[in-house]
C-alpha cells in the first residue's frame, strides 16, 4: 500500500483511505456483519484511514468503527468529526462549535470508539455563530492533553481555513472532490496548498453515481438519502447519466471501471490528495484500491477534461447549498 502525508506535522496515512458513513447511514439498510468485514479487508490490504464522524448513524458508524479496530488500535489511523448536533432518534438540531461542545463531543466520540485519542479530528462544518479561533482553539486544547493528534476541517471556505491554520496547524481538509464537484479546485485547493494542508476528498465516486451502478431511481433503497438529492433527481439525473456514459467510455479504452478511472483522476491531482471512498463490501472495497496502480498520461487528463470539465454535473450537491457554509445539516 502507498503512502501519502497530510499536512507538514507528521500524519502519514495509506494513499487510499475507507470512508465509513454508508456502513450505518444514508444509503439504505445497513450491514453490520460485511461492514466489519470490509474494515478487515482493508485493513489486511494496508488502509490505514478509517474516516467517521458522530454523526452518521448518528452515532452508530464511530461505534463499529470501535469494535472492528479492537485490539489492533495502533495499526489504525481514526479520524471522525463534530459539529452537527444530532440525537438519537436522527433528528437533527444545529451545529456547535463552541469550546464547551468541542470538549463534550470528543469525549463522547472516545467513549464510542473505544479509544484515548483519536488520530485526526475534524470541524464536520464551522459554525458561523462561533469564530473559528474558539473552535480550533477547543481542539488544540485536545491535543495538548492527548486526545487528538492531528487537526482537520471539512467544507471550509479560504479564510476560514487560514484563520483555523494559523491558530493551531491543520493536517487536513476534507471537502468533496470529483469528476462531477470540482468547485474547490479555483480557491480551496491553491489555500490548503499554500499552507501545506492535505486534501481528503470525499465522495470521490459522486456518492456512487460515478461507477455507473445507478441508472434509475429503483437503484436507490426507499430509503436512500440520494433520492434527495438535486444531482439524483428528474432532468439532472438524466444529463448526469450522460456524464457517466461518457466516462464509462473513457474506461473501457483504458481497460478499467468508471470508478477506478474516477479515483486515478484524483490521484492525478497531487500527492497531498487522499480519497475516502465509502463502501460496505469487499469486493468494491478492492476495486477502489486496485485504481492506486492506474497511471493517467496526459493524454488521458486530457480527454477526462473535455468530457468532466469544472461544473459538467447538473445540479447542486445538496437541496440547499448552504449545507456547505454551516447552515444546515447535510449528510456527510
Amino acid at each position: 500500500m502507498k503512502t501519502r502525508r497530510l499536512g507538514g506535522q507528521g500524519l502519514t496515512v495509506s494513499a487510499q483511505g475507507l470512508g465509513c458513513m454508508g456502513m450505518a447511514d444514508a444509503y439504505g439498510p445497513s450491514d453490520e456483519a460485511e461492514s466489519l468485514a470490509t474494515i478487515d479487508r482493508a485493513l489486511e490490504m494496508g488502509v490505514t484511514l478509517l474516516d467517521t464522524a458522530d454523526m452518521y448513524g448518528p452515532f452508530t458508524s464511530e461505534e463499529l468503527v470501535g469494535r472492528a479496530i479492537a485490539g489492533r488500535r495502533e495499526k489504525v489511523v481514526v479520524a471522525t468529526k463534530f459539529g452537527f448536533v444530532r440525537s438519537s432518534d436522527r433528528a437533527f438540531h444545529g451545529i456547535r462549535g463552541d469550546a464547551d461542545y468541542v470538549r463534550q463531543a470528543c469525549e463522547a466520540s472516545l467513549r464510542r470508539l473505544g479509544t484515548d485519542y483519536i488520530d485526526l479530528y475534524y470541524v464536520h462544518r464551522a459554525d458561523r455563530r462561533v469564530p473559528i479561533e474558539e473552535t480550533v482553539g477547543a481542539m488544540d486544547e485536545l491535543k495538548a492533553e492527548g486526545k487528538v493528534r492531528f487537526l482537520g476541517l471539512s467544507e471550509v471556505a479560504p479564510d476560514t481555513l487560514r484563520r483555523a491554520h494559523a491558530t493551531s496547524p491543520i493536517s487536513a481538509l476534507q471537502s468533496e472532490w470529483s469528476l462531477w464537484s470540482r468547485d474547490i479546485e479555483d480557491a480551496v485547493v491553491p489555500t490548503a496548498r499554500e499552507l501545506g494542508i492535505g486534501i481528503v476528498p470525499y465522495s470521490p465516486l459522486g456518492r456512487g453515481f460515478l461507477t455507473g451502478a445507478i441508472t434509475r431511481e429503483e437503484d436507490m433503497a426507499p430509503n436512500d438519502f440520494r433520492r434527495l438529492q438535486p444531482r439524483f433527481q428528474g432532468e439532472n439525473f438524466q444529463r448526469n447519466l450522460d456524464l457517466v456514459a461518457h466516462v464509462r467510455q473513457l474506461a473501457a479504452a483504458k481497460g478499467v471501471t468508471p470508478a477506478q478511472l474516477a479515483l486515478a483522476w484524483l490521484y492525478a491531482q497531487g500527492d497531498d490528495v487522499v480519497p475516502i471512498p465509502g463502501t460496505r463490501h469487499r469486493r468494491y472495497l478492492e476495486d477502489n484500491i486496485a485504481a492506486m496502480d492506474i497511471v493517467l498520461d496526459a493524454s488521458d487528463l486530457a480527454r477526462i477534461e473535455e468530457v468532466a470539465p469544472s461544473g459538467v454535473a447538473a445540479g447542486e450537491r445538496y437541496p440547499d447549498m448552504r449545507f456547505v457554509k454551516g447552515d444546515t445539516p447535510p449528510l456527510h
